[in-house]
């Protein structure tokens, strides 16, 4: 098949995160299995216009946040990119509606989860509305009868509210590289780790929270902080604020093996986000036998962690209730190691193959469907 990727940003974007790591290796392993494949997406500062991934994938790249959207038709409609047999457009809160300018091509849907909270922390209350119509009302009318795929079953629920066919929508698993850091003994002290996107809707905010209100109790706890974002500076003015700027280390983007190594030495993976499709970050935590505490509110995560076993789910949404279930295990260092060993178990049963393999399902079946 020849397969245009549609997607907003790319793992070199700066504000990139677990969507893009989707997608990096959904794009990776479809070349790998064959297929012809195309990207495109953002420009940004120090990108390349045109690259070939080492998977054989090509990338191409122009606009900015909003100006990814018509640059993409625009790309496509000049012939600048393979004449394909199906279009992927992954719709992160804003869609590309390709079915208006790509008549031909068949076409799927990938969006991790609805973006509900996200347009009202991030944007003013006129953009935010035009934002979540275009989410909640266009793009659904736009897409309708056309295949969704998302990444938990919480996410196809909240779809289906917005009027997306169930029959229409299938779940397919993000998956998790199985292959540890092997690292030493955890940290001595109590060491939390939150990775992600440095934005709003994570409220790294509560995870400091943690820290100010347990250190007393556990002197040398402390916090790292792994990714970066436009939202970075407000939160090491929070540090500061909270006076735990000497316990929360900010690492900034990190490569693979840093990242592996930083989760097995942190005693718990902390994740009081407001929303994720899945939580990539759950099952690299749980791959390195940490476990993560999150939010029962928090969409896929309630299916990313078992309960009680590989994890936490907090039931109140609250950063007094957050702090309350970081104590409670550290209060507990044994049934932090068996939820370790529950949380490795359960996220072995999660690959990339078997994400890839589904999705080359889904678009083949598309492609048949359209002739």
């Amino acid at each position: 098949m020849r397969v245009l990727v549609l997607a907003w940003r790319d793992t070199g974007h700066p504000d990139g995160g677990g969507s893009e790591l989707f997608i990096e290796e959904l794009i990776d392993g479809l070349a790998a299995a064959g297929h012809e494949v195309t990207l495109c997406t953002a420009h940004y500062p120090g990108s390349a216009p045109r690259e070939i991934r080492a998977s054989g994938v090509e990338v191409l790249r122009a606009g900015g946040r909003l100006g990814v959207y018509p640059r993409a038709a625009l790309t496509y409609l000049r012939g600048r990119t393979h004449r394909p047999d199906v279009i992927l457009e992954v719709q992160n809160g804003m869609p590309f509606l390709s079915r208006l300018w790509a008549r031909r091509p068949a076409k799927v849907i990938l969006s991790h989860h609805v973006h509900r909270a996200q347009w009202v922390m991030i944007f003013d209350p006129a953009r935010a509305r035009i934002g979540w119509w275009i989410e909640s009302w266009l793009a659904p009318r736009v897409n309708r009868g056309l295949p969704y795929a998302t990444i938990s079953r919480a996410s196809k629920a909240e779809h289906v509210e917005l009027g997306i066919r169930a029959r229409d929508m299938t779940v397919i698993y993000a998956g998790t590289d199985h292959l540890s850091a092997s690292a030493g003994p955890r940290d001595a002290s109590p060491t939390l780790i939150s990775l992600g996107r440095l934005v709003p809707h994570k409220r790294v905010e509560w995870a400091m929270d943690a820290v100010a209100t347990l250190r007393p109790d556990h002197p040398g706890l402390r916090l790292i902080v792994v990714g970066d974002g436009w939202w970075s500076e407000r939160l090491r003015e929070y540090a500061h604020q909270r006076g735990v700027s000497d316990a929360v280390e900010f690492t900034g983007f990190v490569d693979d093996d840093t990242k592996k190594q930083l989760l097995a030495r942190s005693w718990l993976a902390v994740m009081p986000s407001v929303k994720e499709g899945w939580g990539l970050v759950v099952c690299e935590a749980g791959i390195e036998g940490t476990p993560t505490v999150a939010f029962a509110t928090g969409g896929g995560v309630t299916e990313s962690i078992e309960d009680g076993v590989s994890g936490v789910l907090v039931t109140e949404e609250s950063s007094e209730a957050f702090t309350a279930a970081v104590a409670a295990l550290l209060a507990d260092p044994a049934g932090l190691s068996r939820m370790g060993a529950a949380a490795a178990v359960h996220a072995s049963r999660f690959s990339w193959a078997t994400t890839v393999r589904e999705f080359e399902t889904l678009l083949a079946a598309a492609v048949r469907s359209r002739r």
